[in-house]
């Protein structure tokens, strides 16, 4: 017998420097049995800022009516670090999707420490300049990275989507944030979704994801939303499954 309707919910949860329009070309493409949801971060479309954006507690009071435990929490990015970071603070959801994201952002053989610092220095001096260059930079993997930005910029316009407190701290948290402890001992199922040619990964963990999105690298929305949707479907439509202490949680 197949699982209720009901439970088969998605979550997605855009990354730095996008809200929720980025998700906007997949509409087409799910399955009449996945119910989906695209709520933005605080500070970003009609949601008001937090009075301290970093802090992830009030981050958890804020989307707590968003993040439902009978849903799949999908998170992009920096979307991902942060869902991660807040299976300790709400009720587990029925499973995590990490989408181009790992347990933390920085590594040695991806975007260092140094690159991220630089990119937040150039940041502080002029945000929209370098909000425009990361959104092209993310995009090198894609088949036609081009015409991926002119479809970013078409579904986001130019002008930034947060205030520039919200995006900052944003970038304090892909430098600090670690999930490596709390995805050691989630209490959920973790998928690692990837593009495969996501520049912003490592290539041992591009090659340790579960599922891997071919022609694709960081935006799989843009460029691959199809097969972007498919996977995320299958994932919403398994079986619930929580792991027990006897399992590694995948």
């Amino acid at each position: 017998m197949s699982e209720p309707t009901s439970r088969r919910r998605l979550v997605l949860l855009a990354g730095w420097g996008c809200d929720a329009r980025i998700w906007r070309d997949l509409a087409d493409h799910w399955p009449e049995a996945v119910e989906v949801r695209t709520p933005d971060w605080p500070g970003h479309g009609a949601r008001p800022e937090l009075r301290d954006p970093a802090a992830l507690g009030a981050l958890a009071e804020a989307m707590a009516d968003d993040l439902p435990a009978d849903a799949v929490w999908v998170g992009w990015s920096l979307g991902g670090l942060l869902a991660g970071a807040l299976l300790d603070r709400l009720p587990a959801p029925r499973a995590l999707v990490l989408l181009g994201m790992d347990a933390r952002f920085c590594h040695p053989e991806g975007v260092d420490e140094a690159a991220l610092a630089t990119f937040r220095g150039a940041f502080r001096r002029d945000p929209d300049a370098t909000r425009a260059h990361f959104l092209r930079w993310q995009l090198r993997g894609e088949p036609a990275p081009r015409a991926a930005h002119r479809r970013l910029l078409t579904l986001l316009g130019e002008q930034a989507p947060a205030p520039t407190t919200t995006l900052a701290a944003g970038l304090a948290q892909l430098a600090r944030l670690d999930n490596t402890r709390r995805l050691a001992a989630a209490p959920c199922p973790v998928h690692r979704l990837a593009g495969e040619a996501d520049p912003l990964l490592t290539p041992a963990l591009r090659a340790g994801a579960d599922r891997r999105i071919a022609d694709a690298g960081h935006a799989p929305m843009l460029s691959q939303p199809q097969a972007l949707a498919g996977a995320l479907a299958a994932i919403a439509a398994a079986p619930e499954r929580r792991p027990t202490v006897q399992e590694t949680p995948s």
